[in-house]
């Protein structure tokens, strides 16, 4: 008998849908050891490339992160105070979410993608007492930590390193007897970096209530999780995706977390685990279901998958057509931020419309708004909004940490602005058209364009880029720059490689641009800005983005 979805008719959800908010709120206490009272209950499944395969369940997740909650603790980590969370779909990385959250810490997750001046970034703007990591990233910090005098408290896990605590070692002789912080809903709790227009990545603060209890949202009905659930969310832990799919959303429904720690994507892979493990639930990015319907679909038999979904950019309608027939499943489209949990999902009871996002969550009121903050009317481009007054809804962040200027920049009357354009239909479905700002989405990575500017004039012969996005069939877009010589300096294919390779070093690898166009001028404002939004219409031109 098919499983009767958590949203049989939208509508109703949404007229009576009412958040519930507690003045003390801490996920780990209140939620996550409440499964945990199941001794039995699964919380994780956890494989590798190597054969390697776990099963753990809400029990021992609450006595591990109890321990490392000690392990902070003893070790001058003290409520509020930020830790640093960079490694790989490990283990740990789960333990000491849940441990931060205990002990009232910020937990500031990043991607293993950054370089030691990226840490170095996030360790001076956070403040970060504490940073817990793998070996890779531990020897990037010990470059680095001479600069973060607040940096007091250094957590390595799978290595003995001078200087470093070892995870396993001190986790293993821990108690597990931790009585979690009494946290207020508004406490802070999680620390993103995420990429911004101009200058380097900005810090958007969630708090302890509103972004755990928002995510019911994601997981309840647009995951349309339960307890007998298997959800497999393809994310790299850095990105507020991991809390998504792969944290919130499935523990609060008691579901298991599928995880697969690969340091590659394989679309090949991916789809022999789906047909090796009783997955119910699928979330992946656009790019990774463009790449899954270029292999031999008829291969594949998933017994146990039910729903898909993905978010990040738009998903091409071909894809969700092509998949539909080869499985006879709904790729169910979700949009949100860094800064929100899902705002707007094509949730089970709606129809499909390809390109289309969907409709606004329970709990949310989304429009399309013009410069004034006046909502349009049906077919009118504007802007992606959600109304804050009278009542702020639930899962949106805090603020931009330490940035109240960009805070209060990003609201219009009774609307937070997303920054992102749209225009609704007829049946209320809204359309994503683009970016409002130049902020590039590559396979569902944001990526600011002044940080690949910054890396790119550091090298001797650009005299001056400017970044935009360009479309790809895979990816979507990708990130292009144009780029003017310094004297002395000709194109050539090995100085593309040359400048591809040194922005690799500089920054974060996955932002490095894949294309490279040399140019003897960039158009530009009278005030002397660079125009990119001229540059990128000229990319895009003819081109949905």
């Amino acid at each position: 008998m098919p499983r009767v979805p958590n949203m049989t008719d939208y509508d109703k959800t949404y007229a009576e849908f009412k958040w519930e908010v507690p003045a003390y709120f801490n996920f780990a206490r209140d939620v996550f050891d409440k499964w945990a009272e199941d001794s039995a209950k699964l919380a994780m499944w956890w494989i590798d490339d190597y054969g390697n395969e776990r099963k753990i369940t809400y029990a021992e997740f609450k006595r591990r992160s109890s321990q490392m909650a000690n392990v902070l603790r003893a070790n001058g980590v003290q409520k509020g105070d930020v830790v640093l969370l960079i490694m790989p779909r490990l283990v740990e990385w789960w333990e000491t979410n849940l441990a931060c959250i205990r002990l009232g810490a910020v937990v500031a997750p990043g991607t293993t993608m950054l370089t030691a001046k990226d840490i170095k970034y996030r360790l001076e703007m956070s403040d970060a007492r504490c940073i817990v990591c793998d070996e890779a990233i531990a020897e990037k910090v010990d470059e680095v930590k001479g600069a973060a005098p607040k940096l007091k408290t250094l957590i390595v896990v799978g290595s003995k390193r001078e200087g470093w605590i070892n995870y396993e070692e001190a986790v293993s002789s821990a108690s597990p007897d931790f009585e979690a912080a009494d946290t207020k809903s508004d406490d802070p709790c999680i620390l993103y970096f995420t990429s911004g227009t101009t200058g380097m990545p900005k810090m958007t603060l969630h708090t302890h209530a509103s972004y755990p209890i928002g995510h019911i949202i994601t997981g309840k009905y647009w995951h349309d999780l339960g307890p007998d659930d298997i959800d497999w969310t393809l994310t790299d832990t850095g990105w507020a995706k991991a809390a998504w799919g792969s944290l919130f959303n499935a523990w609060n429904q008691g579901a298991v977390i599928f995880v697969h720690h690969t340091p590659k994507f394989s679309a090949q892979r991916s789809l022999e685990i789906l047909a090796s493990y009783p997955i119910t639930v699928l979330c992946a990015p656009p790019t990774a279901f463009r790449m899954f319907i270029l292999e031999d679909l008829s291969k594949y038999k998933f017994p146990t998958l039910r729903h898909c979904v993905s978010a990040g950019e738009p998903l091409n309608p071909e894809v969700i057509e092509v998949w539909e027939k080869a499985f006879g499943l709904t790729i169910r489209e979700g949009y949100g931020q860094t800064e929100s949990v899902c705002l707007v999902g094509t949730f089970p009871p709606l129809a499909v419309k390809p390109g289309s996002m969907g409709k606004p969550s329970p709990g949310f009121y989304v429009s399309v708004v013009d410069e004034n903050g006046n909502e349009l009317p049906p077919g009118k481009e504007g802007d992606i909004a959600v109304r804050v007054k009278p009542e702020r809804p639930v899962g949106l962040f805090k603020e931009y940490w330490k940035d109240p200027e960009r805070t209060a920049a990003c609201y219009r009357g009774d609307w937070y602005i997303t920054g992102d354009r749209a225009y609704k239909d007829e049946d209320g479905y809204l359309w994503f058209v683009g970016r409002a700002d130049d902020v590039i989405l590559e396979a569902g990575y944001r990526i600011g364009p002044f940080e690949v500017e910054s890396a790119l004039i550091e090298h001797p012969a650009v005299a001056e880029s400017a970044v935009v996005s360009s479309p790809d069939e895979i990816r979507g877009e990708v990130v292009k720059a144009f780029v003017i010589l310094a004297p002395g300096y000709e194109p050539s294919e090995q100085l593309v490689k040359e400048l591809q390779e040194h922005v690799k070093k500089v920054t974060a690898p996955y932002k490095y641009p894949k294309k490279i166009e040399f140019v003897d001028s960039l158009p530009k404002t009278i005030s002397g800005k660079i125009r990119r939004v001229e540059l990128r219409e000229r990319e895009w031109a003819g081109k949905r983005r």
